[in-house]
């Protein structure tokens, strides 16, 4: 596997990372703590080293099992963990959020689990819509000074904040915002609008969360097989539109380069850049998700799929777009 530097950061780490939303089944379905362990020990022999973990997952059992998976060679692995749901199934009003009191509540809690003295990369999980990022940037710089985190970052938050967050950062001379997680694959592109040419602006580290959108990519769905979207009654978006004419165009680049479409799917993403999380609930899936690393897909697939997989940018990036072509133009003659 081939590792990468984090964004403008000095840190290298693999570039598909192991998440781990299916280590356990402390709610709903998941990996029973021996399949956890098989799966992690593939990847550590693949050559991973990035893990990505939440204190939501499973409620908290994901952060319980990896620090079990990885007490006798902590250092060796890049752990990037998250806060803002907390671990328990019904939390009280006051301790979800992401403000600074249960920021530091959290990260204990996890740094607990994680059986670590440490977390590399420290984010928070959600925009919960009151807290200023203000609030989030000062807070993540006190516990990196703390030596609990070593970097910070923001999950599924829009642009402006983030932009905002980095900014605070850099003026304060704050720990900055390194990381930024979100979902990203060839059902869901609206990242390309505003976050992602975002986060190159800020040497942020993108790691682009649900390279199959919820199994989707893989077909598996068209034959009548039962996943996550089944359980979550979210089948209605297997039979849309978009969706057929987008896996009609994978499954025919899988068979042309004599791969699957979910590792075409993950392939996609790969070429675009940034960390890829992968979420194999069994041994299998994990090893299927890694072929995804051979496959180097040329221009004409990547335009193919480029083209089905389209968003429109909107305003204003088409009429900014149109201007600056016609600027373009107009200099060159």
């Amino acid at each position: 596997m081939k590792y990468k530097l984090f964004g403008t950061t000095g840190l290298y780490a693999s570039e598909m990372v192991l998440g781990a939303a299916m280590f356990g089944t402390g709610s709903d379905y998941g990996s029973n703590p021996e399949e956890a362990r098989a799966i992690f020990e593939h990847y550590a022999e693949a050559g991973g080293n990035f893990i990505d973990t939440s204190d939501q997952y499973k409620l908290g059992e994901s952060e319980r099992l990896i620090g079990k998976f990885i007490a006798a060679n902590r250092n060796d692995f890049v752990i990037s963990s998250k806060y803002t749901r907390t671990s328990r199934s019904n939390p009280p009003s006051g301790a979800i959020g992401n403000n600074r009191k249960i920021m530091v509540q959290s990260v204990e809690e996890s740094l607990k689990r994680l059986k670590t003295d440490h977390i590399d990369i420290y984010m928070a999980h959600f925009d919960d819509g009151v807290t200023p990022v203000e609030e989030i940037v000062r807070g993540l710089d006190d516990l990196a000074k703390a030596g609990k985190i070593n970097y910070g970052g923001l999950a599924n938050f829009s642009a402006w904040k983030t932009a905002t967050a980095s900014n605070t950062a850099n003026i304060r001379g704050l720990v900055p915002m390194a990381a930024l997680q979100i979902e990203y694959n060839l059902l869901q592109r609206t990242a390309e609008r505003e976050l992602l040419p975002m986060a190159k602006h800020f040497g942020m580290g993108l790691m682009t969360y649900s390279p199959l959108a919820g199994g989707i990519l893989t077909g598996k769905y068209r034959k009548g097989e039962t996943g996550r979207i089944n359980l979550m009654g979210g089948l209605e978006k297997t039979k849309a539109a978009k969706t057929e004419a987008v896996m009609d165009v994978l499954i025919s680049v899988a068979d042309e380069i004599g791969a699957n479409p979910g590792q075409v799917a993950i392939a996609w993403v790969n070429a675009k850049g940034g960390f890829t999380i992968i979420g194999p609930r069994t041994s299998a899936q994990l090893e299927d998700n890694l072929g995804a690393i051979n496959i180097q897909l040329n221009q004409e697939h990547l335009n193919k799929l480029d083209e089905v997989s389209a968003i429109s940018l909107d305003y204003p990036h088409e009429i900014n777009n149109a201007q600056q072509q016609m600027i373009q133009d107009k200099q060159l003659n």
